[in-house]
């Protein structure tokens, strides 16, 4: 019996070995499952076990679990369960658990040891190097320019059967917006993304189960980042994140490669939001003087935890700004907070929230914020912040009093507040008027080039999608709302219909749409209609350009008729789904994506009937 046995990497934290037991006549893996309570995990009946000598084993049977059943969590959000394999030879000395590659979003656990605690040796590339800090170098502004960044680097560790792309997001302030791109991995872990910046930009890279990992990029530069993935599947396991690091979770080269080293070490404590987050209910029935109160005071604390760091100078300097900004967003969220912690105390019910925030946001008087607090907006350097991009949205249509209260209409916060409804009008599928487009003649140039940029490409789209075939855009017409959408689906009499409620400001509906374009292609045989339906919520301009990425048929119904399909439909949030059949009758109703393999058998359950 092997217990709790180290493991190289892994792709899930809802699983993980606590044994393994060994015999003459079988292989055991005891498993510990933590997921959400009263959900479900599934273990597929394909799952095996292949040994460092390449050989495979292939389950034969679960105790306390049936592969390819639905095994649902207790209310303690943990449970336990055996899979039982073949016999290892004695020479086995590592073996990979994996539900095998067709499984979509399988659980995989590599490198699971059978003789002793100590791992392979972790080969770093010769670039991945530790940062000698200089405790007193300050932190540099940031360059503000336009051009192409590089991110590079590689995934240690990486596996076949490992997620194929992984999210970078840039907080980029000037568009008062963050921005998503796929990183495609090579099969050999590495990666290159190439995005276009105007400044040294705070981004995130986003792994699948793991928290982000911090960096900055700057136009012209290149950063370079070897991610230690078995140290990522360490420190979120429930047996060994307590031992030893497996080295540095990250490994940076570029701009603020020290900063960014830092920033990605463990920092208790130094983060207002998440002492809020994390105790939640303490806030429930409090006023809104008291929230305030409480809320200065562990930024205050937070603020001593930050002074007291053994870090450099110039790091402590970002956490500063990252306080202050968090400081600014808790309190502007103030009745959000104090209805969220009402909820979760069962001291409204959900129904009641509306009410109740709305009686706690009309009492939060306009100096509800400190003037004091608003100074860090206009700090340069406030930018290397990734929490800057969410606070100047929510500030930018006050540039006016800010200026009064300031005695300055310059600065970086003015530049960019001039800048983010530009931007967003691109966004949003309106170019640039001849107006517009001489007043960004007077920005600096870094943004003046942004924006020049992004509103030639979109006058290319919108001219592309002129020429787009594959959708129809359908009008509702003037039926009462009870008759809308027998309306809508009769021009589909005797088909199969998968009926999609979304919005194009939607990410979680861009992004399936995107994923069941080849789903599409493959079911094109099967007589299968593809119904999308938005409301006004979603804009005219936005949706028109939109919609010729996304075959099908296209309907933009009124705010009135939207909240009564909601309403009739339990549109609780988009995307919603439903899969009609033949005869009319809904067979199928998610509110979520689902993932494209069960949204495909699903939909062929019914085209197959």
């Amino acid at each position: 019996m092997i217990e709790q046995p180290p493991f190289v990497v892994s792709n899930t934290t809802s699983i993980e070995v606590s044994q393994v037991e060994i015999s003459d006549t079988a292989t055991v893996l005891h498993i510990f499952a933590k997921y959400r309570p009263k959900n479900w995990i599934k273990i597929a009946s394909g799952s095996y076990l292949q040994d460092n000598n390449g050989k495979t084993y292939q389950l034969r049977s679960g105790i306390g679990i049936t592969p390819d059943a639905e095994f649902w969590m207790p209310e303690s959000g943990e449970a336990e369960f055996q899979l039982v394999f073949p016999p290892l030879p004695t020479s086995v000395t590592s073996i990979d658990f994996t539900e095998g590659a067709d499984v979509e979003n399988g659980f995989s656990i590599w490198g699971i040891q059978l003789k002793g605690n100590n791992l392979p040796k972790l080969v770093l590339p010769k670039e991945a190097v530790i940062h000698k800090t200089d405790k007193e170098t300050a932190l540099p502004n940031p360059v503000i320019e336009y051009g192409k960044a590089t991110l590079k680097g590689k995934l240690l560790d990486f596996r076949p059967g490992m997620s194929k792309t992984m999210t970078l997001v840039s907080w980029e302030s000037a568009k008062g917006d963050i921005s998503e791109a796929l990183v495609e991995i090579q099969p050999d872990g590495s990666f290159s993304k190439e995005i276009s910046l105007a400044s040294t930009t705070p981004v995130s890279i986003y792994i699948s189960g793991s928290s982000p990992l911090q960096l900055f990029m700057e136009p012209g530069k290149t950063t370079e980042a070897y991610i230690n993935l078995r140290e990522i599947s360490r420190r979120r396991s429930k047996f060994h994140s307590e031992e030893k690091p497996y080295g540095e979770i990250i490994y940076i080269n570029g701009p603020l490669a020290t900063v960014a080293q830092e920033l990605n070490q463990d920092m208790p404590d130094t983060n207002v939001q998440d002492k809020v987050y994390k105790d939640m209910k303490a806030f429930a029935g409090m006023d809104i003087d008291t929230y305030k109160s409480k809320v200065l005071e562990l930024s205050a604390e937070v603020q001593t935890e930050i002074d007291k760091l053994p870090c450099s100078l110039a790091t402590r300097q970002v956490l500063t700004i990252n306080n202050k900004l968090s400081t600014i967003g808790l309190l502007r969220l103030a009745a959000n907070t104090l209805t969220s912690a009402a909820i979760q105390t069962n001291q409204i019910t959900r129904e009641e929230a509306q009410k109740y925030f709305m009686e706690r946001a009309q009492k939060i008087p306009a100096d509800y914020i400190p003037d004091a607090n608003f100074a860090i907006l206009n700090d340069l350097q406030a930018i290397l912040s990734s929490n800057y991009s969410n606070i100047v949205i929510g500030y930018y249509q006050k540039s006016d009093d800010l200026a009064k209260t300031w005695g300055t209409d310059n600065g970086i916060f003015f530049d960019i507040v001039r800048v983010i409804p530009l931007y967003q009008s691109i966004k949003n599928f309106t170019p640039l008027t001849e107006e517009q487009i001489s007043t960004i003649n007077t920005f600096p140039s870094a943004y003046r080039e942004m924006l020049t940029v992004a509103n030639a490409e979109l006058l290319a789209k919108i001219e592309a999608n002129k020429k787009k075939t594959g959708f129809t855009v359908n009008e509702a017409g003037e039926v009462s709302d009870e008759d809308l959408f027998a309306s809508i689906i009769s021009k589909f009499s005797g088909r199969v219909l998968l009926v999609d409620f979304w919005a194009t400001w939607c990410g979680p509906c861009r992004m399936a749409n995107k994923e069941m374009i080849p789903m599409k292609e493959e079911l094109k045989d099967k007589d299968i209609v593809y119904l999308y339906i938005t409301g006004e919520t979603s804009p005219l301009k936005t949706w028109e350009n939109m919609i010729p990425d996304i075959h099908g048929e296209h309907y933009r119904v009124t705010a009135a008729q939207w909240n009564f399909l909601g309403k009739s439909f339990n549109v609780s949030g988009v995307p919603t789904y439903l899969i009609i059949d033949r005869e009319g009758n809904i067979k199928y109703r998610q509110v979520g994506f689902p993932g494209v393999k069960t949204m495909k058998e699903e939909l062929l359950k019914v085209a197959d009937q």
